[in-house]
């Protein structure tokens, strides 16, 4: 079977390799290398050496993956598959160079969020790096930290990145602090109907009910008066309890009929961030995004440039490494926009 080869190199972006040099010459865009001191610390402490990749372990399946080993095959590096009980007809076993069982006796999803297993596979297969593709442990710290504590290289950003941009509270804070705007909001998680009902008392009407610890669309409820409270915040919690096993809700400030805009970064172990643009996702069912154009449609150009540029400061800020999404909010109304999160991953539609 021959495979069809897709220029698509920048899946396989190892954190170790830096970004291509032109990034360097990206000084125009605002998106100059510049070391922060963690970054220099973190380079300091894992060697500054460039790590080529020879064999990877991709830890997903279906069309991700498929899409990761075809990329390694264009870049001469060998694959190495996992894959489920349920899954053992599906093509991204037979693309690999070699596919390995795990989770035996366990649901599909389970084996996949597996990390022993998936570690062991990659030890004994002797894989240098793992790349997470999306969903699944793609945004878990935990895998992350565990390939780092294996000595395999993680292909996206640092743990503590991960965890950090994984907690709407803690990346709301860190776009605080490197002076990028965000939409008024809960000083920290939400547990209890209780501090929901003090917030929203303190604050006007209509308020989004946001799950603290995930994304997605899910844990999500629009309140847009007090008698539909009790209500949503139940329907949230329990949703995002189920969804990411915490049912921690935030609580923002709705913005009526925003424009939803993302920024996608890449960034280098150097402190190198470069943008690439801005892309209108406004277009959604469900939180889902149905339909994208790049570049936004009917936005000032000066508030799209001032939105990538803000994205590159935070990434800056917190010392991003890989590919990576900012997404801001943009209330037509006041032509003000609003960072809400990011991405710490490969975008699924990118």
């Amino acid at each position: 079977m021959q495979r069809l080869l897709l220029p698509s190199r920048s899946l396989l972006m190892s954190p170790l390799q830096p970004i291509y040099r032109s990034l360097t010459a990206a000084s125009t865009s605002g998106s100059q290398g510049h070391q922060t001191q963690q970054q220099a610390q973190h380079a300091a402490n894992s060697g500054d050496v460039y790590r080529r990749i020879n064999k990877l372990l991709v830890a997903n399946r279906g069309e991700i993956a498929i899409r990761i080993y075809r990329a390694c095959t264009e870049m001469g590096v060998r694959t190495v598959g996992i894959y489920s009980e349920a899954d053992t007809m599906h093509l991204h076993r037979t693309m690999a160079d070699e596919s390995y069982l795990i989770g035996k006796g366990m649901q599909p999803v389970q084996a996949y969020l597996n990390i022993p297993a998936i570690i062991q596979v990659a030890k004994e297969t002797g894989s240098d790096a793992i790349h997470p593709g999306y969903g699944f442990l793609s945004e878990r710290s935990e895998f992350a930290q565990a390939c780092a504590d294996a000595g395999i290289s993680f292909v996206g950003p640092r743990p503590e990145t991960v965890k950090q941009m994984g907690d709407k509270v803690l990346a709301r804070e860190a776009a605080i602090a490197a002076g990028v705007a965000v939409v008024p909001g809960s000083p920290g998680p939400v547990t209890t109907h209780e501090e929901a009902a003090a917030f929203c008392s303190a604050n006007s009407f209509p308020v989004m009910l946001k799950a603290a610890y995930g994304g997605g669309g899910r844990g999500m409820r629009i309140v847009r008066k007090e008698s539909e409270l009790a209500e949503a915040f139940n329907r949230a919690t329990s949703e995002a309890k189920a969804a990411f096993g915490n049912g921690a809700l935030f609580i923002e400030r709705y913005v009526e009929n925003p424009r939803h805009i993302e920024v996608q970064i890449l960034g280098d172990r150097y402190g190198n961030i470069l943008h690439l643009y801005e892309r209108d996702c406004s277009v959604q069912r469900r939180h889902q995004k149905v339909v994208e154009i790049a570049p936004a449609p009917n936005i000032n150009p000066d508030v799209c440039r001032s939105m990538c540029l803000d994205a590159v400061k935070l990434m800056r800020h917190v010392g991003y490494e890989n590919a990576g999404t900012v997404e801001f909010l943009y209330d037509v109304k006041s032509g003000q926009y609003y960072f809400i999160e990011v991405n710490a991953r490969l975008q699924v539609e990118h």
